[in-house]
């Protein structure tokens, strides 16, 4: 393909340059040029003096479920327990017959006046099993039939943490029968016309194991990263995968590849089980979900058979925890969140080597919560993006899909604004500069350049276009995508 007259924006210091043509082959980009010319054989596309990017990535999602949630009950934005259990009503009469689970999605209780309570999930729904994920994935809501089926202990509250964790893969399994056979090929195609030409997964499976035999019949070529958890690392290690192992190729082009090992640490701030060094004000300090012994020994392991950590830690207790780990044994990876965290973290990341994964999505909605349950102090802690960036951490920025949508953009918007473009920003010392959101999108990438991969992204309006922060994050939020191209090959055109 020759690209011509596209104006490459520059994350660097230089910003956009003049329009230039943009060679690629054999799925990488071979050439860049004011004065290319078509070669026989060479598709011409004319970009039309539009602004050029490297693909972007989300660097956190968990694909299954993502692609689920058009079968599921969307219960984000209830305001109380009363709320939710209409919503859920109104699902259940409306529920098919043969029906055998009910999966909703996107409850936020921290702030409810009233608990959620199994009792009154039962009262709602009957027989029907039931099961109702928070919106942070930390949990479930589920009735009585649900924790039958699933074989959990009755209790009238919700499951969280490691023992929702366990349930969740045979959850997911028995929701399959809902998910048609297109529902990740419609997630895939929808991030490619958002620009995404590469997602990290982490998905609660063998991810190593599936990605192989479902890459093909899902269709549509965006570059998959998968990782595995604890549970699956022996079949890991066994099966000799190493982090960046070609999983899948198109054509000869690695179009699967390995990740990490995954490890979810603690908990999250909405049900209050981030584990943090300061007590919450309803009691206790959250979960550490792996103790210090464990850790080191997984991030030994990992390190001993080749592969990276990506390591979740929300609260600070965690977050230091996580770093000691990391430092005693000498693994290499990220920081999935990187939420709250303690004194002096981002210098000590830096010394250590390791990213930050970080979700800015995330605080559009946590920003009302962290105040009532983390207090002042620890919310002007929180999402500390500006302080990650000037210590020199490398920054990976992703949705947690389905925490919040699989969008770039609006994580991009997000770390520039800090919050939604009608309202204040929160604690705006903290935000990023587009150039360095962007950047954080690509995978550091800063440019289009010869020998990189043909991953590209064409837009119809300049990102780096000056303006006050709420214009830009506005206009961020809504960029128009004209192409994307992953391996030089077309996913997503307007024109």
């Amino acid at each position: 393909m020759l690209l011509a007259n596209a104006r490459p924006v520059r994350l660097g210091a230089t910003g956009p340059g003049a329009p230039v043509s943009v060679r690629t082959r054999g799925g990488r980009v071979v050439a860049v040029g004011a004065h290319l010319r078509r070669e026989p054989g060479e598709e011409l596309v004319d970009a039309a003096g539009r602004w050029l990017l490297p693909g972007l990535w989300d660097a956190h999602v968990h694909l299954g479920q993502w692609a689920r949630r058009r079968t599921r009950l969307d219960l984000a934005g209830t305001a109380s327990a009363a709320e939710a259990l209409n919503r859920v009503r109104g699902a259940v009469a409306a529920s098919p017959v043969a029906a055998t689970v009910l999966v909703g999605v996107g409850h936020r209780p921290a702030t409810w006046a009233e608990p959620p309570t199994v009792s009154a999930l039962d009262e709602a729904t009957g027989p029907l099993p039931v099961v109702l994920v928070s919106g942070d994935a930390h949990g479930g809501w589920l009735n009585s039939a649900a924790l039958g089926r699933f074989g959990l202990p009755w209790r009238d509250s919700p499951v969280v943490e490691a023992e929702w964790f366990d349930a969740l893969p045979a959850i997911l399994a028995a929701e399959d029968e809902l998910v048609g056979p297109g529902a990740y090929t419609d997630a895939l195609r929808a991030a490619a016309a958002r620009g995404i030409v590469g997602v990290v997964d982490y998905e609660f499976e063998p991810g190593f194991a599936a990605w192989p035999r479902r890459y093909a019949t899902v269709g549509v070529g965006v570059r998959v990263r998968t990782s595995t958890y604890p549970r699956d690392l022996d079949a890991a290690i066994a099966g000799g995968v190493r982090t960046g192992d070609a999983l899948a190729t198109v054509e000869g082009v690695p179009m699967v590849t390995m990740g990490s090992l995954k490890i979810i640490s603690d908990g999250s701030l909405n049900t209050r089980t981030a584990a943090c060094a300061d007590p919450y004000p309803t009691g206790g300090h959250g979960v550490q979900n792996v103790s210090p012994a464990d850790l080191r020994d997984l991030l030994g392991r990992a390190r001993a058979h080749g592969l990276t950590v990506a390591l979740h830690a929300i609260g600070d207790a965690a977050a230091a925890a996580a770093l000691d780990a990391f430092a005693t044994t000498g693994a290499e990876g990220t920081i999935e969140h990187a939420q709250l965290l303690p004194a002096g973290a981002p210098g000590r990341m830096a010394t250590l080597g390791l990213a930050a994964s970080v979700q800015p999505a995330h605080l559009l909605d946590d920003r009302h919560v962290t105040a009532s349950v983390w207090g002042p102090d620890r919310a002007r802690r929180s999402f500390p993006l500006r302080d990650l960036a000037d210590a020199g951490v490398e920054l990976l920025m992703g949705s947690d899909a389905p925490v919040a949508p699989l969008d770039p953009w609006l994580a991009v918007a997000a770390a520039v604004h800090r919050g939604d473009p009608d309202d204040p920003p929160w604690f705006p010392a903290q935000a990023l500069r587009p150039a360095e959101a962007l950047r954080a999108s690509t995978g550091g990438r800063d440019e289009v350049a010869p020998g990189a991969p043909a991953d590209l992204v064409l837009l119809d309006a300049d990102p780096l276009a000056p303006g006050a922060p709420a214009e830009v994050a506005r206009a961020l939020r809504a960029m128009p995508v004209a192409a994307t191209w992953v391996a030089g090959r077309p996913l997503h055109r307007t024109f």
